[in-house]
């Protein structure tokens, strides 16, 4: 009966993060640096809020896109932090993490033959959502500038059947972020067209030295982009699953018809956590961040001191150095450094034929961790040399 499944189900790779760091599981002893997860513990307020919630039977399906006291405090999060200006009512999407919120903008604006323009190395969640709706990835190679899509590597790429580009910014799995210059050039070059914004910018709260910025505040570009965003990272929220949009009226009208038969509604106990985490807690990811900043220049430092070469992250928690003098492929050289020196990294090639060349290191851990890691990785160097 195989024969009678969906093609492009099957033609779906599982992904390579989750490949390798299931390889981890196989060797005693190793130190992993393959998942994006924070590891700071929920804040407590947030736990209590959801511990409330089930004392208190608030266990029953929600409104479809949410309980109106959390979009309503997401709008008013999302216009404080970044000056995003959206109608709580008619503008907004409680989904289940921004996985789903990525996979409903999809859906709901991709038809079969049309192209989406993505920058490599890139997460590897969108291509499968892109070809399951039937449209064809477009990638840009950005490994020549700094891993920033840029306005004119964007223009090489627009032809009549682009219909989505995607911001993944800041960058999983390079940590690159665009400037409000680089955002206002690519507004100049998309402004005029008809092709939509998928803006991913669930880490905008984990940014070094400088401020997130939104496409969707420049000029045109409110009524053709579709922001996504979350608590999972701000927040240390992973596994509650919490993920907003917002959008028009006229495209949340329609993206909200495949969450309500794809999901229902996203879980009522998170929501209430998640009311909590953005009434009371807006500024909870400042010392995570604090945290990353520190972790950030260690292992950057360590990195440059070994002699590698890697652009230094201004968001997100990884850091994609090259591997390329090496000679080896991206999987070769991480699996013989998760056997030699029981460390475990990602592939680039994970990441797009663009990552080939590369590892990713998330640095979502503590101290201690990443320094015997940068050791073990300095001893595997050595023995390369």
């Amino acid at each position: 009966m195989k024969h009678l499944l969906n093609p492009r189900v099957q033609d779906i790779q599982i992904s390579g993060i989750r490949k390798f760091s299931n390889m981890v599981l196989q060797v005693p002893d190793a130190i992993s640096l393959t998942i994006g997860q924070p590891d700071f513990a929920t804040p407590a307020h947030i736990k209590q809020a959801g511990i409330a919630a089930i004392e208190n039977n608030r266990t029953i399906y929600t409104p479809n896109a949410g309980l109106p006291e959390l979009r309503k405090a997401a709008c008013h999060f999302a216009k404080s932090k970044y000056q995003l200006d959206y109608d709580a009512a008619t503008e907004v999407i409680v989904t289940n993490g921004a996985s789903e919120a990525l996979d409903i903008a999809m859906r709901t604006i991709l038809t079969e033959g049309t192209e989406v323009i993505l920058p490599g190395p890139i997460y590897p969640g969108y291509e499968p959502l892109i070809r399951l709706s039937g449209a064809e990835p477009v990638y840009v190679d950005t490994t020549g500038s700094g891993f920033k899509l840029n306005a004119q590597l964007l223009e090489e790429k627009i032809t009549e059947r682009t219909r989505c580009i995607i911001l993944p910014y800041p960058s999983n799995p390079t940590g690159a972020l665009l400037t409000k210059e680089e955002l206002a050039d690519i507004a100049r070059v998309v402004g005029d067209k008809e092709i939509f914004i998928l803006s991913d910018e669930i880490y905008s709260e984990l940014i070094y030295g400088c401020e997130h910025v939104s496409i969707a505040t420049f000029p045109k570009m409110r009524e053709k982009t579709i922001v996504i965003n979350g608590l999972s990272k701000s927040h240390s929220m992973t596994g509650w699953r919490i993920g907003f949009t917002f959008a028009p009226a006229y495209l949340t009208e329609q993206m909200l018809k495949v969450h309500q038969y794809n999901v229902t509604c996203a879980s009522s106990v998170s929501q209430y956590a998640a009311l909590e985490a953005l009434e009371n807690g807006p500024d909870d990811a400042m010392p995570m961040r604090e945290q990353y900043l520190v972790r950030r220049d260690y292992v950057y430092d360590r990195l440059v001191a070994m002699g590698l070469e890697v652009e230094k992250p201004d968001g997100a928690f990884y850091i994609f150095p090259s591997i390329k003098p090496f000679g080896l492929g991206s999987f070769e050289f991480a699996t013989k450094l998760l056997h030699q020196e029981k460390l475990a990294v990602v592939p680039g090639d994970a990441f797009s034929p663009l990552g080939e060349g590369y590892i990713r290191i998330s640095y979502a851990y503590a101290m201690p961790q990443l320094e015997e890691a940068m050791d073990r990785l300095e001893r595997f160097i050595h023995s390369l040399s």
